[in-house]
C-alpha cells in the first residue's frame, strides 16, 4: 500500500472509532484492552458493535504500524519530510 492509501485507511478507521467512542463514552484503547481481556458486553445489543469496534481498532493498529514502517523506509534513517509530502489534488 502507498503512504497515501495507508493514510486514507487510517483516517477512515479513525472516523469509525470516533463514532463508537461517542456512542459508548469511552476511548477505543480502553475498550480494546477490556475486550482483549475477555470482557463481555453488558447488553446483548452491543455484541455486534463490540465485534466491529475491535476489528476496526485492530485494522487501525495495523495501518498505523504499516504507515510508520513505510515512512521509515522512505526517510532512509533520516528525520526529514523530503519525499513524504504529497499535496492532494
Amino acid at each position: 500500500m502507498s503512504l497515501q492509501d495507508l493514510l486514507s485507511d487510517i483516517h477512515a478507521s479513525e472516523e469509525d472509532l470516533l463514532a463508537f467512542e461517542k456512542k459508548y463514552g469511552i476511548r477505543s484503547e480502553v475498550f480494546y484492552a477490556a475486550h482483549q481481556g475477555g470482557e463481555e458486553p453488558e447488553d446483548s445489543k452491543w455484541v455486534l458493535d463490540f465485534g466491529e469496534w475491535a476489528s476496526v481498532y485492530r485494522t487501525w493498529l495495523s495501518r498505523q504500524a504499516a504507515y510508520r514502517n513505510e515512512v521509515q523506509k522512505l526517510q532512509g534513517g533520516k528525520s526529514t519530510l523530503a519525499g513524504l509530502i504529497r499535496v492532494a489534488r
